[in-house]
């Protein structure tokens, strides 16, 4: 958690690498708003749809199984609409996070040995990557929707299992960026990263935490980027 408010640090004392950092930011929130504001409309309609064998049933059992899936659809998509914010973000704003990045890296001594390439031809790569931690995300939310319909459990310990995945997830996304600079793909972001597991959960509930508040993630992506950064370097043995 350190590294992630060194980073919001780092960020918000030099305007110009805030400001770098927040036009992708903006372009992706309205996007995934939107998106997640229309689920979140018709999350009736799709609670309904899953549950349709509860037509017949009595009104107060048919509404309390439609009510829970309701629930569970929404707390289902909280981590694809994360997941899908953080990767489109950085999708959109490739060069410039990579710019940012290697400022950080540069403050700390850079990286020895390391071959600059340009965003372009990293750009597929980290495309690749991004859809690849998505489509995990996707799979992940069914499960947590499934165990949302248990009562009770659905409502008090899944919420806090989504935010344990929700930031692990978000972790292993962000830190794409330093990580990508160096050469090293998603397999070797989770195996690095599995090794410090407590040190990336530590970095990613919190910040899976402000994503949720409303237009939050916006202004905290530039400096999750700078803390991913250094987040990278300890775990590299890097001077951070």
């Amino acid at each position: 958690m350190g590294l992630l408010f060194r980073g919001f640090g780092l960020v918000w004392r030099s305007p110009g690498l805030l400001l770098l950092g927040l036009i992708p930011g903006v372009i992706a929130g309205l996007i995934v708003a939107s998106a997640l504001v229309a689920l979140i409309y018709f999350s009736g309609d799709l609670a309904a749809l899953v549950t349709w064998f509860a037509g017949d049933w009595s009104a107060d059992l048919r509404n309390t199984v439609r009510t829970v899936a309701q629930i569970g659809i929404v707390l289902g998509s909280v981590i694809v609409a994360v997941l899908t914010f953080t990767a489109l973000t950085l999708t959109i704003g490739d060069p410039f996070y990579e710019a940012l990045s290697k400022r950080i890296d540069d403050r700390f001594g850079g990286v020895p040995g390391m071959v600059e390439q340009p965003w372009y031809r990293t750009f597929g790569r980290n495309l690749a990557d991004s859809t690849r931690m998505i489509a995990l995300s996707v799979i992940a939310s069914v499960f947590l929707f499934g165990a949302g319909l248990i009562p009770v459990v659905g409502q008090t310990v899944v919420p806090v299992i989504d935010a344990g995945v929700g930031g692990w997830f978000l972790a292993v996304e962000i830190s794409g960026v330093p990580f990508n600079r160096r050469g090293l793909r998603l397999r070797d972001r989770r195996r690095l990263l599995g090794a410090h597991r407590a040190l990336a959960l530590g970095f990613g509930v919190p910040l899976f935490l402000l994503f949720l508040v409303p237009f939050a993630a916006i202004v905290v992506m530039p400096g999750a980027v700078a803390g991913a950064t250094l987040m990278t370097r300890r775990v590299l043995g890097q001077a951070h």
